[in-house]
């Protein structure tokens, strides 16, 4: 996997790990890979997978059940998606929007790109 250096690397790995549910590979309540698996997988140190670990359990779109591994919570995908746009209208919109006035852009104008 190629990391950007924008983004930190357990987080780029939290959105691929988001992308597999949300594209259903990982269903709910479905095992997925462990840690070193993962690590292996990408070619990353097990402590890097353990903190994207942590961090998606933070959000609980992952869950652990002790002894067994890691399962994807019920309501992951719905979890991802308000992240997701929570993000965008954080981060993307306010310099797209900003973009869109320097080009005298309005938005009834991008109907011809749908």
């Amino acid at each position: 996997m190629d990391f950007k250096k924008q983004k930190p690397i357990y987080h780029q790995i939290a959105d691929m790990l988001c992308e597999r549910i949300v594209g259903d590979e990982w269903k709910a309540e479905e095992r997925i890979p462990s840690v070193r698996d993962v690590a292996i997988q990408l070619g990353v140190n097990p402590n890097t997978v353990m903190r994207t670990f942590d961090f998606l359990q933070q959000v609980e779109i992952i869950y652990n059940k002790r002894g067994v591994g890691y399962f994807v919570s019920p309501d992951a995908k719905d979890k991802i998606l308000a992240l997701r746009r929570k993000e965008f209208v954080e981060e993307e919109l306010p310099e797209f929007v900003q973009k869109m006035k320097l080009l005298g852009l309005r938005f009834d104008d991008l109907k011809k790109y749908e």
